[in-house]
């Protein structure tokens, strides 16, 4: 089902991935959902807008079409949790990240509704994924996968104060190249703080993909939206935004000479 994402090829081996961009929600599903599902609150807004640059570079870049709140494309499709013990939301989330429900009485998906939403969204994202970081793989002989995210700046849910404003994962040093983030993490992101593996370690997209034994690296960025965004509103702020795209592109050149290097 490729349309529900959009794939744009690029010139490099170097595949940027946004799996919470998606805004949409099928009618099938909509019917079901409170107003704050409809309204899709926790999406990672405007990545496709901070990243639009990533095509004169020759970038790949995968966008879901559909929301998270129909299914989270950055989760195990058995459920798994990504941080034992700690709070996170469902491969089909069932509250917001303030705890507000997303579906309306009764309605909550099931077990068979789970699965149909897993082959017709979850599995297509991830076969693209897969196919794309291969024919990278065999066309330039390595592969590199920037998951790029953001977040409420405050999420009380899940961590406590303020979260740092680029977060970086790598599922502690396992998803990708020690040589790779040592790069990542030697570029200037002042005035912005930036922290690796602190709350976010990398979704089960960077740990799933991420083999560099095989030369295939993955990173997840998760970016707190208070560096482009009139929190707690969900409005782009021109000026915020054109300031740390400055260092989002920094950071996707230090990517694509990694992916570049033989």
């Amino acid at each position: 089902m490729a349309s529900s994402y959009t794939l744009t090829k690029g010139k490099i081996p170097l595949l940027i991935s946004m799996p919470h961009n998606g805004e949409a929600i099928a009618d099938e599903i909509k019917h079901t959902m409170t107003e704050v599902g409809i309204n899709v609150t926790d999406t990672d807004w405007y990545m496709d807008k901070l990243y639009d640059f990533a095509e004169e570079l020759g970038i790949y870049v995968i966008n879901p079409k559909y929301s998270r709140f129909v299914i989270d494309l950055n989760r195990d499709p058995n459920g798994v949790n990504l941080y034992p013990g700690q709070n996170t939301t469902e491969l089909c989330p069932t509250t917001a990240f303030d705890l507000s429900p997303l579906y309306l009485e009764g309605m909550k998906p099931n077990e068979a509704e789970i699965k149909r939403r897993v082959e017709l969204y979850w599995r297509p994202y991830h076969q693209a994924i897969e196919d794309t970081l291969n024919q990278m793989k065999q066309e330039f002989g390595k592969a590199v996968l920037l998951e790029a995210h953001s977040i409420l700046s405050h999420v009380p849910r899940f961590f406590e104060g303020q979260l740092p404003d680029f977060n970086f994962g790598t599922s502690d040093g396992v998803s990708c190249d020690k040589t790779l983030i040592s790069q990542v993490e030697a570029l200037n992101f002042s005035p912005y703080s930036n922290v690796t593996n602190g709350r976010f370690k990398g979704g089960f997209i960077t740990r799933h993909f991420g083999k560099p034994e095989q030369n295939i690296h993955a990173l997840q960025l998760e970016l707190s939206q208070i560096t482009y965004m009139n929190e707690p509103s969900n409005e782009y702020n021109e000026t915020k935004a054109a300031e740390v795209k400055l260092k989002l592109r920094a950071l996707v050149e230090a990517l694509a000479k990694f992916a570049q290097n033989k």
